[in-house]
């Protein structure tokens, strides 16, 4: 896993390079400075708005599913604690990573289609926005969200038959 996470993060770091390059070397762009002044919004949107957003999802996303010893559980119709409840609760517990890796990537998609998705209609040059992009923006949402559930689903199944 060690090795994965190196290329990676290799991979991740040479197309970071052929980026700069591109932007800085090539002269693809007009004014570097409006890109500096992009990147700076961006992080100024991420710290403001969308890990706030991550955090008090997490928060309560904990708070839900925390495990609660048999003495704070609600009680059944007779009084007495079911275990049903408990480990309903536990496993709410699979879905707490995935969900918070979802909302981390939803949210970066989110800013990174933001321009196409806020423009006000239909550009007069046809080829400049040609895509779907409200389209494409919720396909991508829901292949994340396929993604983060696909992992859980697989724990939550191998949990209910650990438990059986």
């Amino acid at each position: 896993m060690r090795a994965l996470r190196g290329l990676l993060c290799a991979a991740g770091l040479g197309l970071m390079g052929v980026g700069a390059w591109l932007l800085f070397v090539e002269g693809r762009i007009r004014n570097p400075e409006d890109v500096v002044v992009w990147l700076g919004g961006a992080v100024a949107l991420h710290d403001a708005v969308i890990a706030p957003v991550v955090l008090g999802v997490g928060w309560l996303l904990v708070r839900a599913t925390r495990r609660r010893g048999p003495e704070t559980l609600p009680t059944g119709a007779q009084g007495a604690v079911t275990t049903g409840e408990s480990v309903g609760r536990r496993r709410l517990d699979v879905f707490r990573g995935p969900l918070r890796g979802a909302l981390v990537v939803g949210g970066s998609l989110t800013v990174v289609a933001l321009p196409p998705l806020l423009r006000p209609g239909r550009t007069s040059n046809p080829t400049a926005l040609p895509l779907d992009y409200p389209r494409n923006w919720l396909v991508l949402l829901g292949a994340t969200a396929v993604c983060a559930a696909a992992p859980a689903a697989l724990r939550l199944f191998r949990a209910r038959r650990r438990d059986d």
